[in-house]
């Protein structure tokens, strides 16, 4: 198994681009062949300290091997969401791979 978790910052100039992200990743993303498992979603608040919550929006998704993981970010679909959703509406990234 293969995780790709990625914990996006959006633009504060723009208030609807966490709305605007989720969208684009269940439009562009969720489709991408190879993909296990596909989760996209808000930061949920928590009283725990430990807990980061000064981001907007995180995406996890499973492949079952990193070579998926690999044609995933290639794919055109992918690009596409970068152009059209990644771009306009981030200001910061972060991602973590995991096998």
């Amino acid at each position: 198994m293969f995780s790709h978790v990625v914990i996006f910052w959006t633009n504060p100039a723009r208030p609807n681009a966490a709305d605007e992200l989720i969208a684009g990743a269940e439009k562009y993303l969720k489709p991408i062949p190879g993909i296990v498992s596909f989760h996209v979603g808000r930061m949920v608040p928590s009283h725990r300290p430990v807990v980061e919550q000064s981001y907007q929006v995180a995406l996890n998704v499973q492949f079952e091997t990193q070579a998926a993981q690999d044609a995933y970010q290639t794919h055109p679909l992918h690009l596409e969401f970068v152009e059209q959703s990644f771009k306009p509406n981030c200001q910061r990234v972060v991602v973590y791979d995991f096998q």
